[in-house]
């Protein structure tokens, strides 16, 4: 099948999302610089953004015909296998464009390799157009990336790129039932993060750099190594666990693999809830009575490679 479009998805910068709440752009800077900070740093930001946004338009008008869709729009469009997808922006754009991309091929483009670590973002505007074409010519290199699933008993599930929060929906206790195996334990904590490979550099490290820190000040010389998850596998972080006379604390950190699953019993009777890859608005009530099974899910997006 030929490719059609390419799809261009991106996000508003810091800037534009300042200029929307305060109408114009002068009451923003009177805002942010009142406050003490650095405006200039959001309009340098923003300046770059759009040169390489500029650029990359540029240089695809003479390949293939293209359309822009903002990240808001993401999960209500439905891309096909006459699209390419080109994401601009920065790693969480990637993880979201992902769960909504059907399997098509994602060519992901670093707007400010300065600003940006861009782990998921292989591009940039100089040789972005190099994967088009090979990806037109059907001639590309790929990592097929499988995502983290949350099946509700009720029959609602949920996947992730990055990875699953499991929770309350403030910043309160969260009561659960956790069984892993044979093992089954009553919990109290700040919710669960499950990570899939490729998001084990985004919030699960941000967990280890946690446990970096505490180890420093405690005076200990040992440096606990980030796990290393392989594609067909998901690892799980219960986040400042709480023991007590009802609450245990034995099931704290594990792999799951593909025939093995983590099950989640909510002990919430409201506020409990189930979200990925950052995105709250993308969640699944999780109260009494709803028991979450958590896996690796058979979708797989495709990262086109450099």
């Amino acid at each position: 099948m030929s490719i059609e479009y390419a799809i261009v998805v991106k996000n508003k910068t810091r800037l534009e999302s300042l200029v929307e709440r305060f109408n114009t752009k002068a009451q923003a800077k009177f805002y942010i610089e009142r406050l003490g900070g650095d405006f200039n740093d959001y309009e340098s930001e923003h300046e770059n953004f759009h040169a390489s946004l500029n650029e990359l338009q540029a240089q695809l008008s003479k390949v293939i015909k293209y359309k822009i869709i903002e990240r808001a729009f993401i999960p209500s469009f439905i891309f096909s296998k006459k699209n390419i997808i080109i994401v601009i922006g920065q790693d969480g754009l990637v993880a979201n464009t992902a769960k909504y991309s059907r399997g098509v091929p994602i060519i992901a483009v670093n707007p400010d390799q300065a600003r940006y670590d861009g782990v998921l973002l292989p591009f940039s505007t100089f040789d972005f157009i190099t994967g088009v074409e090979k990806v037109i010519s059907g001639k590309f290199r790929s990592d097929m990336v499988r995502f983290a699933e949350a099946r509700l008993n009720d029959g609602q599930r949920l996947i992730a790129f990055n990875d699953l929060f499991i929770g309350a929906s403030s910043h309160v206790s969260f009561r659960y039932k956790i069984r892993l195996g044979t093992s089954v334990e009553e919990h109290s904590s700040s919710g669960l993060i499950v990570s899939t490979a490729a998001g084990s550099t985004g919030c699960l490290s941000s967990i280890f750099n946690m446990v970096y820190g505490l180890t420093n000040v405690s005076g200990s010389n040992q440096r606990h190594i980030m796990p290393v998850i392989k594609k067909n596998e998901l690892f799980f972080v219960v986040r400042e666990p709480f023991k007590s006379i009802r609450t245990q604390t034995g099931i704290t950190a594990g792999l799951i693999e593909l025939k093995s699953q983590l099950v989640i019993e909510s002990l919430m009777p409201v506020n409990g809830v189930i979200f990925s890859d950052g995105v709250e608005a993308d969640f699944l009530n999780f109260n009494s009575g709803s028991v979450a099974t958590i896996g690796i899910a058979e979708e797989t997006a495709c990262l086109v490679i450099a």
